[in-house]
């Protein structure tokens, strides 16, 4: 559910999680509502919920996992990043066992590798995951933009 905001009261926060399984495996969402396309799992912050809490339930909502935060990978916030509104998500790394399954505004979850991942990426996820991947190569975050 996308928050009501008046104009100009500034951006959404957001919080998601590239949930890792065993064999460098990631779990991705596919969209159920516009705009569509392949998604890190995520979701916007209610009201008196920490970061963290809202990457943890949104992570169980739309996957059914029970994930453990491992890490912050980068604060995303470019004001185009999402077409429906600025939006600043916080991306953070999980692990989890077991096998997802869509749910909440999720239509489908499934497990992927850097060379299969699936298309349409939905927002900025593309960028988010080459910074993910080089990432995990490397042990370097992404340099501020």
């Amino acid at each position: 559910m996308q928050p009501q905001r008046r104009a100009n009261s500034g951006p959404f926060l957001a919080a998601d999680a590239i949930i890792e399984l065993a064999a460098n495996r990631i779990v991705l969402i596919e969209r159920g509502h516009p705009p569509s396309g392949w998604a890190i799992p995520g979701g916007f912050v209610e009201y008196g919920e920490s970061l963290e809490e809202a990457a943890v339930r949104e992570a169980r909502e739309e996957t059914g996992l029970e994930i453990e935060l491992v890490d912050l990978l980068y604060v995303y916030s470019d004001p185009a990043r999402d077409p429906r509104q600025h939006t600043v998500t916080a991306v953070f790394t999980a692990r989890a066992q077991g096998h997802p399954v869509g749910g909440d505004d999720a239509a489908a979850a499934a497990v992927f590798d850097e060379h299969t991942l699936p298309s349409p990426l939905a927002f900025d996820h593309a960028r988010v995951l080459a910074d993910y991947f080089e990432f995990r190569r490397s042990g370097r975050r992404p340099p501020p933009r």
